[in-house]
């Protein structure tokens, strides 16, 4: 489902807001935070979560450290 959004100056900033059927899609409440990724198609809006977040920068550090280990793994 395609839904069209208008960009507002907010600030020094643009904002928008989401439908109220987007953020029940979201489970998303007032003063909920929102995690914004860069994909090859856009942008993704997801909930933020701080847990996910910690687990993605321990794996990003040991993937590092460990690199030539699972390249090799990985053959």
């Amino acid at each position: 489902m395609t839904t069209v959004i208008k960009l507002r100056k907010v600030g020094n900033s643009l904002g928008f807001t989401l439908p109220k059927e987007e953020v029940q899609y979201l489970r998303a409440s007032d003063g909920d935070e929102l995690a914004v990724i860069r994909t090859e198609n856009g942008l993704e809006i997801t909930p933020y979560d701080q847990e996910f977040e910690m687990k993605l920068k321990a794996f990003e550090k040991s993937r590092r450290k460990y690199r030539n280990a699972l390249r090799e793994l990985a053959k």
